[in-house]
């Protein structure tokens, strides 16, 4: 019932920056955390930025510093933007968010499809 979509994604030279952007849709009565996700080759998936309603933040060790995670709570949509990339951050990147449906008493954890991200050396 609900979508999450991510774009943004693409190649950058390490050290440049990219933005990414994560647009919730369908039947939503609310949504709670926010946020991204990534998995590199042969890694197991990892939190890289979580985000409540309220506005909290919190971030992966790897990232702290250089990524900077926000959200439009009009628009149900989430973003990252991404500095000073490596090459170690390389991956594909997951939105996700939880999300209280209509009719529904809990809420549910959704996940967009990912958007590569490749920094290049």
């Amino acid at each position: 019932q609900v979508q999450l979509v991510e774009s943004g994604g693409g190649l950058v030279q390490a050290g440049g920056s990219l933005r990414l952007s994560c647009a919730a849709s369908g039947r939503i009565f609310s949504i709670n955390v926010m946020g991204w996700y990534r998995q590199a080759p042969g890694k197991q998936r990892e939190m890289v930025a979580r985000i409540t309603s309220g506005g909290s933040t919190n971030y992966a060790d790897s990232v702290k510093g250089r990524f900077t995670i926000s959200r439009d709570n009009a628009k149900n949509t989430v973003y990252l933007q991404m500095n000073s990339l490596k090459p170690e951050d390389t991956a594909v990147y997951y939105c996700n968010a939880d999300v209280k449906t209509p009719g529904s008493s809990s809420y549910l954890r959704s996940w967009g499809p990912g958007t590569q991200v490749t920094v290049s050396s």
